[in-house]
């Protein structure tokens, strides 16, 4: 059976287009050998607080989120203080895009395909990040979760893409690093690309990728 042609690349963006670890890698003066296991827990914190405040009803934007997340990666190591946590979130606006994103998106975007981010971003968080990292120029437009006030793995959430293009789920390729993510979104019904950089196994849950890459450049090559 044919498969629909593709309408649109959509593109998760921490830790697929943006390195989520730059930021603490910019503080190394500061952090010194503790910035790895801060940032580790920043992040691991940062994804368990969208999935609990979803399943708890008590949303706040991501840019809440990431901030309370920091603060108890920084109490954990006892380097808890306001100059500190406010540095490091400004830097988190400074996110670092990953070699192959901006090449691979501006390719796709040149080859005449829609390119578009969905991400648990703020529109604040989104708008500085792409600008600063170069992506702004390549995206045709970022969705993010603030309208409906719920995180990824939501199916409300994937919806906002077939709403934005106007197409069926499978009329979709949904690219993203984060395993979990793969899974919400192949349970939707995208087709997905599971960009494993750090050569993980598949989580064990329903839905998973149609791809998996090493970089994201195969999609070119691919499409």
């Amino acid at each position: 059976m044919q498969q629909n042609p593709i309408k649109a690349f959509v593109f998760d963006a921490y830790g697929t287009l943006l390195d989520v670890h730059s930021a603490a890698g910019k503080a190394m003066d500061d952090l010194g050998g503790k910035a790895e296991d801060i940032s580790n827990i920043w992040r691991t914190k940062q994804l368990e607080y969208t999935w609990l405040r979803s399943l708890m009803g008590k949303h706040c934007d991501f840019w809440q989120v990431t901030s309370e997340a920091l603060k108890y990666a920084l109490r954990c190591h006892d380097m808890e203080n306001k100059q500190r946590h406010d540095k490091l979130m400004s830097l988190y606006l400074e996110l670092t895009a990953y070699k192959d994103a901006i090449q691979t998106v501006k390719s796709l975007n040149q080859l005449g395909h829609t390119t578009l981010i969905l991400s648990n971003g703020s529109r604040y968080m989104l708008d500085k990040a792409l600008q600063n990292s170069g992506l702004d120029d390549y995206i045709d437009h970022a969705i993010s979760i603030d309208d409906v006030k719920i995180y990824k793995p939501s199916p409300v959430v994937y919806k906002l893409a077939t709403d934005y293009v106007n197409c069926s789920p499978s009329e979709i390729m949904f690219v993203s690093a984060n395993a979990w993510d793969v899974a919400g979104a192949n349970s939707f019904g995208f087709r997905v690309a599971w960009i494993n950089r750090f050569k993980r196994p598949p989580e064990i849950l329903p839905g998973g990728p149609e791809l998996i890459i090493d970089s994201l450049s195969e999609l070119e090559q691919l499409y």
